[in-house]
């Protein structure tokens, strides 16, 4: 009798531990696929972003950030896993020069109960995701950029000034 309830304490600590190591494992690669799902779909959406006549004009790249946001969300859309829940925040967008914060928190599918009784609340475990990105290029040799500031708009007359000397 004691050797068989040895074997089924064993058995089931077994499977208490590959549970955890299921979770733990779901957890890290959770957070690192979201790492370069976030860091490319940012990137690819920038590039699509640049306002090209104000490239040609002023020499200066710029984003436009209603256009960021929709092809943001349109490529992370397209690619997130649907088993779990996303949360997207864009916390700072700039034009000029293009920079932007994003941070999307994901759920895991480790859920805590933390209310009492039988009903008791569920919570699941966030993973938290954030990633600031700032669009540069080499001004010196990029041929749009020369042509933008060899333009004599009004618009960009100041900053051909400032870039000239």
């Amino acid at each position: 009798m004691n050797k068989g309830i040895l074997t089924i304490g064993i058995i089931l600590l077994a499977l208490i531990a590959l549970n955890l190591l299921n979770v733990l494992n779901n957890y890290s690669t959770g957070s690192e696929l979201d790492y370069y799902l976030l860091k490319e779909t940012t990137d690819a959406a920038m590039v699509d972003a640049i306002d090209k006549s104000y490239l040609r004009t002023c020499g200066l790249y710029r984003i436009d950030k209603e256009k960021f946001v929709e092809s943001f969300l349109y490529r992370f859309a397209s690619n997130i896993d649907a088993s779990r829940g996303y949360t997207v925040g864009f916390y700072d967008i700039n034009e000029v020069p293009p920079k932007v914060s994003i941070k999307i928190d994901s759920l895991t599918t480790l859920s805590f109960n933390t209310g009492t009784g039988a009903e008791g609340n569920k919570e699941a475990a966030n993973i938290s995701t954030s990633y600031d990105a700032i669009l540069e290029s080499n001004y010196l040799t990029d041929t749009q950029t020369e042509i933008g500031l060899n333009t004599d708009d009004d618009m960009c007359k100041d900053l051909n000034k400032i870039t000239r000397k």
